[in-house]
């Protein structure tokens, strides 16, 4: 019972603590799932952000629920799913009570606009530690940079750029070990 009510509080602290959705969570996963509780590696948190974004769903409710699995079987990734999702269910609701009530106030929008200024700078922290983690020699740089231009500039959905980033990381450590022998 106490390592389901660890979970719950880890993922209800990162729920409701985050703004931004998954990509923002991502220092916030890092900094609770790999530095506070040692459940998972810096390496595992980027693969599990990796299937994330080609399955359904929420990147950290999916995290949660993996996470919660591995540590606690099924009840432990339900008990770390309903702690990832239980402060937004609170927060949307009480802010759909409220908000429109203050949203013409110049110190709320002043206030929204701030945090999505932070939000994006905590994204961009996270992605230059995990290029660090991830990137290991030429052919990675290629394709961060070949990843990162198809993200921007076309249209290719997220899914299709990691599917075929996958394929290229297979062929390439194929075609290096063949190199090798």
């Amino acid at each position: 019972m106490k390592k389901l009510l660890e979970l719950y509080i880890s993922f209800f602290k990162i729920g409701a603590l985050t703004f931004g959705g998954g990509l923002a969570m991502l220092p916030m996963l890092k900094r609770e799932l790999v530095d506070t509780q040692g459940w998972v590696t810096e390496e595992e948190i980027l693969d599990m952000y990796a299937i994330g974004q080609c399955t359904p769903g929420i990147i950290a409710v999916n995290t949660a629920t993996y996470v919660g699995y591995r540590q606690a079987g099924f009840v432990g990734g339900v008990f770390a799913t309903f702690g990832m999702i239980s402060p937004s269910l609170i927060i949307i609701c009480l802010i759909a009570s409220i908000l429109q009530n203050f949203l013409h106030i110049p110190a709320v929008l002043h206030a929204l606009a701030g945090i999505r200024i932070v939000v994006c700078a905590l994204m961009l922290q996270t992605v230059v530690t995990m290029t660090r983690k991830g990137i290991h020699d030429r052919f990675g740089v290629f394709l961060f940079l070949a990843a990162f231009i198809l993200a921007c500039f076309s249209p290719v959905p997220t899914a299709v750029i990691i599917i075929l980033s996958a394929i290229a990381g297979i062929i390439a450590k194929k075609v290096g070990r063949r190199k090798a022998s």
